[in-house]
């Protein structure tokens, strides 16, 4: 089994970035004259995924004149936020309750993604179709944080995931199934209550990564990516 359909969270103000992202959205920023939004993509595209929806807010005509002129060779649908932003948890509901499939992949386009993480994420697919999962996390341990500000989210032991030690991070990629959502409504709510809820039954599910985790953060951050 395989996921088919990706989403791509691109709704966000991104604030930390400022005065960058006043006349251009966090996803459309480049780092080496690719932005984040079409290095996910890419990588989407080298995962075998048939589809993605992506979501937009601010800035939102910005990514939908990307994404018409850029004629990526995959099928993309966007799905807008509405009047007021959802958030991660809403704007996901958002666009699955426009999906006919019941898995998906989310990305966080702010993570710098690139081919390293092709086998990693389809070994992820396979341990959460293989162990009949509904939810699996991609984390790093913190030291593999290019950001060495971030701290971390989560422990994890025996491919669980614990508010323990706290010694890696989420790095921007999850596979959810849509059952985690029936008992909310779109409105803005954060991602982070459905792990809550998952984590206090012990049913929150990791998939260590080994690669070095590069996010754009906030301005010093992507002045330093620039010089890599």
């Amino acid at each position: 089994m395989k996921i088919k359909t990706a989403l791509i969270l691109c709704a966000g103000l991104g604030k930390r970035l400022n005065p960058l992202t006043l006349e251009n959205p966090k996803p459309l920023l480049k780092l080496k004259n690719i932005t984040m939004l079409e290095n996910c993509i890419k990588l989407i595209i080298k995962l075998g995924i048939d589809k993605i929806i992506l979501n937009t807010f601010y800035l939102e005509e910005k990514i939908v004149e990307f994404i018409s002129k850029k004629k990526f060779p995959i099928e993309i649908q966007i799905i807008k936020d509405g009047v007021q932003i959802l958030n991660t948890g809403g704007g996901i509901l958002n666009m699955i309750s426009s999906s006919s499939e019941n898995d998906h992949i989310i990305f966080n386009p702010d993570t710098v993604w690139d081919e390293r993480y092709v086998d990693e994420i389809l070994k992820m697919q396979d341990t959460y179709f293989s162990k009949n999962l509904n939810n699996i996390l991609l984390l790093a341990k913190k030291d593999l944080s290019f950001d060495k500000s971030l701290i971390g989210d989560f422990s994890l032991k025996n491919d669980l995931i614990k508010k323990e030690n706290k010694d890696f991070i989420f790095i921007g990629c999850q596979i959810l199934n849509k059952s985690l959502f029936e008992n909310f409504s779109v409105q803005n709510f954060s991602v982070a209550e459905i792990w809550n809820g998952l984590l206090k039954n012990n049913k929150l599910n990791g998939f260590e990564s080994s690669n070095k985790f590069y996010h754009l953060t906030d301005l010093k951050i992507f002045k330093k990516l620039q010089d890599l």
